[in-house]
């Protein structure tokens, strides 16, 4: 492994729109990233030195390990996250994990990690970061006197059901106080582990408190297992949707990301089946690559889909204003274009087809609950 100065200008060093250029030297051996998504592991942005593993002749390539799922414990101050985006239709967020398992080759969450002195590439997928107060965090927050409720959402940075969550819990244990505190949560997943909690959420469903979305990227399995390797099969995550559905819960698809030339043409398709499960609403997403994603995506591209690579690419940008990326509020999720507009109206009429979007639901936050802090005064047992 060998180490070299990140000299490249300050706009270059940020990786957006660098072009990758094929070096064997940044990827990882294919027997090592086995089951995993992101084809190379490159420093984070904010690293000094970049790390490169090449062979010396000594074959020592052979005695690298294979990348394995390690968990550490983060202990954040506070848990939910606030935000003053104007182009979602959330403020504040709760993100029980850090990095994803699930290794999707286009999570716009991958440049976190570089936060973290890793790699946004195989270290995003396979170094984890778990936050078991998050459920204490979360009460203490709640119970601060000026708290104002409003909806929480989940699973928009990382899948709070992500596989290590089976052994973590911790995505359950903020359910359990969201559900005694009245607290209205929208949850977006691509796991099937959902249905474990399935008995909160159809208690809290029955006061208007949760939704819960599943994004279907695409329906082919084939395409699903490479680009998004350890999250549910698409049929799974369907079968998903009417199991929550015939439990009560109201639940959404998103169709995220669409990638034209990919699975742009399976809108229609997953919209069908999705309404055809119980699903009541539907959102999408254009694909982002945002940082470290533009050359991880590409990678995974190149080596999967080469015949559609400069395609995809030469649509992304059409969209894009000529860019790889345009992170505009209001066009960063839709793009811009005649392609982009074209994605538009064939899902909103395909939506309005299968009787989807109808109506938004709007969780009730009258019900909350503001839960006490230690030292509060305690009530009176008693007349006097």
């Amino acid at each position: 492994m060998g180490a070299r100065p990140l000299n490249q200008p300050a706009e270059k060093a940020k990786g957006q729109d660098r072009p990758w250029d094929g070096s064997p030297g940044l990827r990882i051996d294919p027997e090592r990233r086995r089951g995993r998504s992101a084809r190379s592991n490159r420093s984070g942005r904010f690293e000094r030195l970049a790390t490169e593993i090449f062979d010396d002749g000594w074959q020592s390539l052979d005695d690298l390990p294979s990348f394995k799922t390690e968990v550490q414990v983060e202990k954040p101050r506070k848990i939910i996250t606030r935000n003053e985006s104007p182009d979602i239709s959330f403020d504040r967020s709760i993100n029980p994990y850090r990095g994803c398992e699930h290794g999707c080759s286009y999570c716009f969450a991958r440049p976190t990690h570089a936060f973290m002195g890793l790699s946004p590439g195989l270290d995003f997928e396979s170094r984890l970061f778990a936050k078991p107060g998050a459920a204490e965090l979360l009460e203490h927050e709640l119970s601060a006197p000026n708290y104002q409720p409003k909806t929480i959402a989940m699973g928009t940075n990382t899948d709070p059901y992500q596989p290590i969550e089976k052994s973590h819990r911790i995505t359950r244990s903020i359910l359990e106080v969201m559900e005694r505190t009245n607290h209205p949560v929208g949850i977006v997943t691509k796991s099937s582990l959902v249905l474990r909690d399935i008995d909160i959420l159809s208690r809290m469903a029955k006061k208007n408190q949760v939704k819960v979305a599943l994004s279907v990227t695409t329906l082919d399995r084939s395409l699903s297992r490479s680009m998004e390797p350890r999250a549910a099969t698409p049929d799974k995550r369907i079968e998903t949707l009417a199991r929550l559905s015939d439990a009560g819960i109201p639940t959404c698809v998103m169709v995220a990301p669409i990638i034209p030339a990919l699975n742009d043409s399976e809108i229609e398709r997953i919209l069908d089946r999705a309404s055809a499960a119980g699903a009541v609403e539907a959102g999408y997403i254009l694909l982002r690559l945002p940082l470290e994603v533009d050359q991880i995506f590409k990678e995974w591209l190149l080596e999967n889909y080469p015949d559609r690579f400069q395609h995809v690419l030469s649509l992304m940008k059409s969209m894009r204003q000529g860019k790889s990326y345009d992170s505009a509020w209001g066009r960063r999720m839709r793009g811009t274009g005649p392609y982009a507009w074209t994605i538009g109206r064939r899902f909103e009429v395909a939506a309005r087809k299968f009787g989807l979007n109808d109506e938004h639901l709007n969780l009730d936050t009258s019900q909350f609950s503001r839960p006490k802090r230690a030292g509060d005064q305690l009530e009176l047992f008693g007349a006097a």
